[in-house]
This record gives C-alpha cells, structure tokens and sequence, in this order.
C-alpha cells in the first residue's frame, strides 16, 4: 500500500507540472489587450498599477503578456 501511495504523490507533482505548462499561455479578451496597451502607453512598465485595472489579473501575468507579445529582439 506504501508504494500506491508513492506513486499517487508522483502522480500529482506531473499535473502540477502540467497546469505550470498551461499557465505560461495566457489568454486575455480584446478588452484587457487594449486596456494593457493603453494604460503601459500613460504609466510605462508600472505592471501592479496596470493589474489594479483589471479584476482578477496580476501584474505577473500582466508583464509575462506584456513581453511575450511586444518584446523585441535586438
């Protein structure tokens, strides 16, 4: 029984792993992309302040959209 309780734990770090994955690909509506676009353009890479606009969004996840989407590559 020990061992079918290992592997459950084992089992659970793998889909921990797997909504990490997911996590790194985030959707945003046309709403919260322009929001974005118009608030970075008056306050800058401000990314908290940015978030205080949009319910339910962090600034990380704000920045990670942010530069997955605009960054430029020199």
């Amino acid at each position: 029984m020990a061992d079918l309780d290992h592997s459950t734990s084992d089992d659970n770090s793998v889909d921990s792993r797997e909504e990490s994955s997911q996590d790194s690909k985030l959707h945003f509506s046309e709403d919260e992309e322009t929001l974005i676009t118009r608030m970075f353009n008056l306050v800058g890479e401000r990314w908290s302040l940015i978030a205080g606009r949009i319910p339910g969004r962090s600034a990380e996840e704000i920045e990670k959209y942010w530069t997955s989407r605009y960054s430029t590559s020199e």
